[in-house]
């Protein structure tokens, strides 16, 4: 920490993960102080670029870190029993959301719903929101995957991912099992890590 504190902090990694108490980025990544700038909202959610005068806490999070300080990586870290995505499903459904403000957050995702999940886990057909309620880590990989590509409409990640000095990750994190998904731009989808394979480092 006394090196921190003359030094500054240069973590190489970015990582947006989802409020919820149970993923503990640090934990999970035997992260020591400094090495990991960490952005927290509901759902682990990535706005799309969009500059105005509106509030936008997690795109300013993202910019100082891409632009300030330099990460070499970003990931954007989901997990089972999510409830924020439980909610989105709600809201997708046509249910109310009695509260103020997580209900137009959630919608962010509510593509993740309408996607084709097809290839490696079988589905070729449109899935019915009944079913995405029964099996909502569907729409939490998903939606990992939506946040990877709004993180490419910041024109200076796209260009820094365009010249190789930044790396897009995608990683679920099953709390029952302590399983962990991942995926590297440009993959689509997310595959669990062996558990005979090394810890991730990026």
């Amino acid at each position: 920490m006394k090196r921190l504190n003359t030094e500054g902090q240069a973590p190489a990694t970015l990582i947006i993960a989802c409020c919820d108490s149970r993923v503990e980025t640090g934990l999970l990544m035997q992260a020591q102080p400094g090495e990991l700038f960490t952005v927290r909202n509901v759902a682990n959610l990535v706005p799309p670029y969009e500059p105005d005068e509106e509030l936008h806490g997690t795109s300013a999070a993202i910019e100082y870190a891409v632009r300030d300080l330099q990460v070499d990586h970003i990931i954007v870290l989901g997990h089972a029993q999510c409830g924020g995505i439980r909610a989105m499903i709600t809201k997708a459904m046509g249910k109310e959301i009695e509260r103020d403000f997580i209900g137009p957050w959630v919608s962010l995702a509510h593509r993740a719903t309408e996607l084709y999940v097809n290839g490696p886990d079988g589905y070729r057909e449109p899935i019915s929101l009944e079913l995405l309620e029964q099996h909502p880590s569907l729409v939490e990989r998903a939606a990992i995957s939506g946040s990877l590509n709004n993180l490419l409409t910041y024109p200076w990640i796209k260009s820094e991912v365009d010249a190789g000095r930044l790396a897009l990750h995608g990683w679920w994190f099953d709390i029952e099992s302590g399983d962990l998904w991942t995926a590297q731009y440009p993959e689509v989808y997310l595959r669990r890590v062996p558990d005979d394979a090394e810890a991730p480092t990026d």
